[in-house]
């Protein structure tokens, strides 16, 4: 549900107000071009080896960021009281064979491995066999009570091959946001929801537009080991995988359908699973490690004695994706220069400033360095699970994920905007830099339920996270924009996402001082911000005042990892007012 009318009246209101105010930016001073490229030089560095989770690269980094954090003064934020929150993991590298076949009465199609199809172990075990399992096409995979919407209409699908689109519908307003895209667009819900049906393994259908991204970033992004939470129990398929647009046609023909056909009928309610009359089977194997990586968290005490205790924290993840497949140069070194290095540059930028300013902040801040972001949001998930101060006292999250590059921007890109009224204080700080604040620029690509503020935001934490803008400043109309999707199509998840000396980091050092100053504000306001009425997490938030409220309660619930949200509760697509849970 979007937020009431009267809520973004209100949150319109406050802005205007807010932002005529004057704004002293001296005590940002000390976020520079010099301190953001020496973090990002240091990180992207290829002695770190992309810092991939539980490498030697990843220690070094730990080491780095929590030396940091005591030289700047910052007491250990941990809950054991030291710098770092061990985050444990399972580690699965996949060997899949060559190529694929797929049978339809006497006629094979065969695909590629890497080229046309990827496939991976859905469960930590050494090997697994599927045989001659049928593929059933399953729509968007999704089911939601809220919209009446429900793709597998009670079929059963058990030890089926599910074949199902990226995204969720997008046609209908209504529905799902419309052209915004929830969590059930998300690959991992696709993945949770086949598991739920008992299915032996599931294929989502890439393409470009339904990804954000081209297919190369899968290629990539799931090739080599791939990570989870060590002591999961939920349901689990045998297979996990992703095929080519073309190579999902070539399959449907074979079987006697049509690709096109089928996703035009799974945009309407009453659609059902449709056989695709062909079969598969695979052989997988798999080494398998317990592996540790860790959250690294510094603290800045506040100075009230009555606010001290809630938290305004600052987040980005530390990690990439380490060594993987060469490029077309040889290079097989996955630096993570924008993402994130440079986002991690920002977060010790910031506690830079506070470092040197003359006064603590009335709330306390916490200075939180995750791990494992890019294997699905883990070290963040298992701070969620595991928060080192309760969730109550969390006041605001102000996530850091890629910094800007290209220069100076007239506007300020918030992703989910129109969610909280952190808004407010985005607008006041921007304005006063002369800037327009925008919502999402694309969000049909689900950014919101893409980085770590996600796994925050579902114990209750109202959060901010911008994308760059592009509109910049001394360029070309259309140039920022134009830039962007070269990065995500050449860039992002490549080797070639790498620290370059010719950035423009002036945007990058706006930026930053834009997200310390509202956070600063978060820190010294007397109320705590809050999802706006209606929003999908706000019951989230009033669980966690109420678990701080109420006398002899246990005010830090660290539920066990074993945990893990189910798809229909985890959406983060439900509005509280008809009775989601967030996790």
């Amino acid at each position: 549900m979007r937020p009431t009318l009267f809520a973004l009246l209100v949150a319109s209101t406050f802005a205007t107000l807010a932002s005529a105010q004057d704004f002293d930016f001296s005590t940002s001073e000390a976020i520079d071009e010099a301190t953001l490229r020496g973090h990002i030089r240091f990180l992207a560095d290829d002695s770190l080896e992309g810092r991939g989770p539980g490498s030697r690269g990843d220690d070094v980094t730990q080491a780095y960021l929590s030396t940091q954090f005591e030289m700047l003064g910052l007491a250990p934020g941990a809950a054991d009281g030291s710098w770092k929150q061990n985050v444990p993991l399972l580690g699965v590298s996949t060997q899949p064979p060559a190529t694929v076949d797929f049978v339809s009465g006497s006629q094979t199609v065969t695909l590629k491995s890497v080229d046309d199809i990827m496939t991976s172990i859905g469960q930590p075990i050494e090997k697994v066999s599927i045989e001659d399992a049928e593929l059933v096409f399953v729509g968007y995979g999704i089911t939601a009570p809220q919209y009446q919407w429900d793709d597998f209409k009670g079929v059963d699908l058990k030890s089926k091959i599910l074949v199902m689109m990226n995204n969720d519908p997008a046609d209908d307003p209504q529905l799902f946001e419309g052209k915004r895209r929830l969590y059930y667009g998300r690959w991992d819900y696709k993945y949770e929801s086949a598991a739920l049906q008992g299915a032996a393994g599931a294929i989502i259908i890439h393409t470009d537009s339904s990804a954000g991204y081209p297919w190369q970033v899968i290629q990539t992004s799931w090739s080599g080991e791939e990570f989870e939470l060590r002591g999961i129990e939920s349901p689990r398929m045998k297979m996990r995988g992703w095929a080519t647009e073309d190579s999902i046609k070539k399959l449907c023909e074979a079987g006697g359908q049509n690709l096109d056909t089928l996703r035009a009928f799974a945009e309407k309610r009453d659609f059902r699973p449709v056989p695709l009359g062909v079969r598969m089977s695979l052989e997988l194997t798999a080494k398998v490690r317990e592996q540790d990586t860790a959250n690294v968290y510094g603290v800045l005490e506040g100075s009230d004695p009555k606010l001290r205790d809630e938290y305004v924290i600052f987040m980005a993840h530390h990690d990439h994706l380490g060594i993987g497949p060469r490029d077309d140069k040889g290079d097989a070194i996955y630096n993570g220069a924008v993402d994130n290095a440079a986002g991690v540059a920002c977060l010790l930028a910031i506690a830079k400033a506070y470092a040197e300013a003359d006064s603590a902040p009335r709330r306390s801040v916490l200075f939180a360095a995750v791990a494992a972001e890019e294997q699905g949001l883990l070290g963040s998930k298992y701070m969620a699970a595991h928060p080192p101060v309760p969730p109550g006292r969390m006041a605001a999250l102000v996530n850091m994920d890629g910094t800007n590059t290209l220069g100076r921007t007239r506007d300020v890109n918030v992703v989910g905007h129109g969610k909280s009224n952190l808004d407010a204080l985005v607008q006041r700080v921007a304005t006063a830099q002369g800037r327009d604040v925008t919502p999402d620029l694309f969000p049909d690509k689900g950014y919101y339920y893409r980085s770590d503020q996600f796994s925050l935001a579902k114990i209750g934490v109202p959060a901010v996270y911008l994308h760059a803008g592009v509109v910049v400043r001394d360029r070309p109309e259309g140039w920022g924009k134009e830039q962007q999707s070269i990065w995500v199509e050449k860039v992002y998840h490549q080797p070639s996402d790498q620290y370059d000396p010719n950035w423009d980091m002036t945007g990058a050092v706006e930026d930053t001082r834009l997200l310390f100053h509202v956070g600063d504000i978060a820190a010294n306001n007397d109320e705590m911000p809050q999802w706006n009425l209606g929003d999908e997490f706000e019951s989230a938030r009033k669980a966690a005042l109420a678990a701080v409220a109420t006398p002899n309660a246990d005010a830090s619930p660290k539920p066990d990892a074993k945990e893990e949200a189910k798809p229909e509760d985890a959406s983060a697509a439900e509005p509280a007012t008809e009775g989601a849970t967030t996790e």
